[in-house]
């Protein structure tokens, strides 16, 4: 089951990110999916995982919303619980994809996601074994701070392991000083939190660095400061070239990136939402967590194979020949 942000994506291939006031040009354009539960159950249908898939969230009473249940029926995700707002549309984001780079630019319109409460999630009628919720900070009523010092969200992750679930978070990565008391009180009823080096970064107060000077030894202590606050299983912090699992247990890995060239890259949208989809997907049916992060980075390879969010993802063995098509790279 996931739950969280429900986005029509409008993604967008600029042939250049140009300067404040300048121009660029547009190549092409296609709408898709877009937030983390729509990314995540899309791609694990398309990975042919033969468990239920469930939504949670609300969309607007507009064609985008209609476009999201046709799409669900397609790709047999249950809606049960995919409500409709009678008064916001359906969430929206425009994706400005760099031609060549695949780095992308995000303008987005909150829309129903605004709304969503912790009145919309009903745990006692599912078999789900992971719920899964996302975005953390972009979720304008879960991340309501309350009086305690928790937050909505919190009500929710409680509601969920009460009924014996699995429980897992994703982060937006937002430009502002919030992640500490939005983030952190998730963090005690959480058994898997997805971040990346930015979002690491901002929750702990440990500089890990970005793009092509990432510091390692950094990542691994804001891995391991997460786990002190109270994730109780599994942090994964991801960057482009690799993701790190760290574990309760003390168990700590490093897991690269497929080698993909450039000429494979249409556009990296989605991509962390597709390496969450390959290590939940391990981490539903038992299997080692090496072997759940391979896959993990083998979808998240296919991920890039188009611009949209989930329409390069596979079938996992053809994920999985990815690797050997590329090869992983050095750690």
């Amino acid at each position: 089951m996931a739950g969280g942000n429900w986005i029509v994506d409008h993604v967008k291939l600029v042939d250049r990110w140009p300067p404040q006031d300048a121009l660029a040009n547009i190549t092409s354009q296609v709408s898709s999916n877009g937030g983390s539960p729509y990314n995540l159950l899309k791609n694990l249908s398309r990975m042919g995982v033969t468990f239920p898939l469930e939504a949670v969230g609300l969309v607007g009473n507009d064609e985008s919303g209609r476009f999201i249940r046709r799409d669900c029926a397609d790709y047999r995700i249950d809606c049960t619980q995919l409500c409709t707002s009678a008064d916001a549309p359906t969430s929206y984001t425009d994706v400005m994809t760099e031609q060549g780079t695949g780095r992308r630019t995000f303008f987005h319109c909150r829309g129903a996601n605004a709304q969503l409460a912790s009145r919309h999630f009903n745990f006692t009628a599912t078999n789900a074994r992971i719920f899964h919720l996302g975005y953390l900070l972009l979720l304008d009523r879960l991340d309501e701070v309350m009086t305690d010092g928790s937050t909505a969200a919190v009500e929710v992750f409680r509601a969920a392991r009460a009924a014996g679930m699995k429980t897992s978070a994703d982060v937006v990565s937002e430009h502002s000083d919030r992640f500490p008391r939005i983030v952190r009180p998730a963090l005690p009823h959480l058994d898997y939190l997805f971040l990346n080096e930015f979002e690491a970064a901002r929750v702990t107060g440990i500089e890990t660095g970005r793009d092509g000077n990432i510091d390692r030894t950094a990542i691994e202590r804001a891995a391991a400061q997460l786990l002190v606050a109270g994730v109780k299983e599994w942090v994964f912090i991801h960057f482009p070239a690799a993701v790190f699992a760290c574990g309760r247990s003390g168990v700590k890995i490093w897991q690269p990136s497929l080698k993909v060239p450039a000429s494979f890259i249409q556009g990296a949208a989605g991509a962390g939402d597709a390496l969450a989809s390959g290590i939940l997907h391990g981490l539903h049916d038992g299997w080692p967590i090496r072997e759940a992060l391979e896959l993990g980075m083998c979808a998240a390879a296919a991920s890039l194979a188009h611009p949209t969010c989930s329409e390069g993802v596979r079938p996992v063995a053809e994920c999985r020949a990815l690797a050997t098509q590329f090869g992983f790279g050095g750690g």
